[in-house]
């Protein structure tokens, strides 16, 4: 299946300079920035730095070093957040949002790391 990737996607031109971040990690194939928008205390997205349009297409398309690289990214922000449980955070929430039933705004994979207070139940029971 192929994706449409648009090369002029927020995202893509955050990566590319022309527009500023305030940065937390940077990787060799990923990127982590404080989210403009924060809906919690700690709002931090960690994109690839590759032009994938979602996990999925990631997934699939990726290679395995950007795979690893992406993957560690995220522990790296959680660990320097102080959120990761395993170091004495009180936990975070990962959400990646892909096509349109998900609300999903910007065509470039990225994964909000939400932390900082409680966060409730992620979805309502159906029914």
């Amino acid at each position: 299946m192929p994706y449409a990737y648009d090369p002029q996607n927020v995202f893509a031109r955050i990566l590319r300079g022309e527009i500023p971040c305030k940065t937390v990690l940077e990787t060799e194939h990923s990127l982590a920035f404080h989210d403009i928008a924060a809906q919690a205390p700690v709002h931090v997205l960690v994109i690839p730095r590759g032009p994938y349009v979602n996990h999925d297409h990631f997934a699939l398309d990726a290679s395995a070093d950007e795979i690893v690289d992406f993957t560690r990214a995220v522990a790296k922000v959680c660990a320097a957040l102080g959120v990761s449980p395993g170091e004495g955070g009180a936990g975070y929430r990962l959400i990646a949002n892909s096509g349109p039933d998900s609300h999903q705004e910007v065509p470039h994979l990225h994964v909000h790391v939400l932390a900082g207070r409680a966060l409730g139940r992620m979805l309502t029971p159906v029914g």
